[in-house]
């Protein structure tokens, strides 16, 4: 069995982040998310993986190399544009052969990883395997329909009238037969190849087309409330572990993982959270569900349920929580005397002013 990730796509709801970052690779708990998706596939037994990459494959490559460090061997297979899911199973063919493979979106976030679903597939060998979950809103997913037996009758691409709140998560088991559905296919009105499309062909056709509802913790990690969210579920099961240096002035409380390199000066630390390598921490605080990356500058201010990527600093700021900090962003009080905002933002940004 092979692995399609992919890891292509603009990223366009985490701009202005996503200008100058694929999107697969902001970090959750100080790790790329793509990589979370690697992880999950090597635990499944999957050694061969091929990334679909588009205008940030560069970026891909060197942050994830031949795939030895995740124990798999990465082929990459460039997409012009993003055309659609189905269209990433076309051009991956060669790659594919006449092997059974999971096609994992790589900014998904499931946890408790795909072993068993794999291991399922692999035993029972439908034509195609689906996971869907409820979400508040259809209209945004891929949405499944089901029979009375619990069977998938009909599959839509965010459809305005849901015929169900089944959305289809970023995880798809597929055998040969699917490439016979994609070839099939005609793009939809946003002139993409649909992979929903490519199911509901292989149900039409009357192939095996199962699908499993998961109750467990399932995240696109597209936006920025996404992203804090899943920050925080996986800080809940972080270690305590204190590599770095924490001073006798300081407190930390609970399970807080401080790397190499890293100073704690006069300040309090309320887990979970972690602090990346060689990032200074003096006379603040750093409440629960925060993630501070490499070599960053935390001075006379207080964070909390933030994510705050590599080069980055706060001096002498009073409140941050619920931010996601891009990299090398200086954070500042603005002036009080006159009693101005002084901002410099990118394309796309969100500001919130308290004034």
């Amino acid at each position: 069995m092979k692995a399609l990730l992919l890891s292509g796509g603009s990223g366009t709801r985490l701009r202005p982040i996503t200008h100058t970052s694929a999107k697969q690779l902001v970090p959750v708990a100080n790790k790329p998310v793509l990589f979370y998706g690697l992880e999950a596939i090597a635990d499944a037994g999957i050694t061969q993986v091929g990334i679909i990459v588009g205008d940030t494959a560069e970026e891909i490559r060197e942050a994830v190399g031949d795939g030895s460090a995740f124990g798999v061997d990465v082929t990459y297979i460039r997409q012009a544009a993003p055309l659609g899911l189905a269209h990433a199973v076309l051009i991956a063919r060669e790659f594919l052969g006449e092997d059974d493979f999971v096609m994992y979106l790589g900014d998904n976030f499931v946890v408790g990883g795909i072993t068993g679903l794999v291991d399922t597939f692999r035993t029972e060998r439908p034509e195609a395997q689906i996971l869907l979950t409820k979400v508040p809103d259809p209209t945004a997913f891929g949405v499944a329909e089901l029979d009375t037996a619990g069977r998938v009758i009909g599959l839509e691409e965010k459809p305005r009238h849901p015929k169900s709140e089944l959305a289809l998560v970023g995880v798809y088991l597929f055998s040969p037969a699917i490439h016979e559905a994609v070839r099939a296919i005609q793009p939809s009105w946003r002139g993409e190849l649909e992979i929903t499309h490519a199911i509901q062909w292989l149900i039409d056709a009357g192939r095996d087309v199962r699908s499993t509802t998961i109750s467990g913790y399932w995240k696109d990690t597209g936006n920025v409330t996404d992203m804090l969210e899943v920050n925080r579920s996986v800080l809940e099961t972080l270690e305590r572990r204190i590599d770095g240096t924490v001073d006798a002035a300081s407190e930390i409380i609970g399970r807080v993982r401080v790397e190499t390199g890293a100073k704690v000066i006069g300040s309090r630390i309320v887990g979970p959270a972690v602090v990346g390598a060689h990032t200074v921490i003096t006379d603040s605080y750093v409440g629960p569900f925060t993630s501070i990356s490499d070599d960053c500058r935390i001075e006379d201010s207080e964070i909390e349920y933030s994510i705050v990527l590599r080069g980055s600093s706060l001096s002498g700021v009073r409140r941050v929580e619920a931010s996601l900090i891009g990299r090398n962003v200086e954070v500042t009080p603005a002036s009080r005397k006159p009693a101005a905002h002084r901002l410099v933002l990118g394309d796309h940004s969100k500001v919130q002013i308290s004034s």
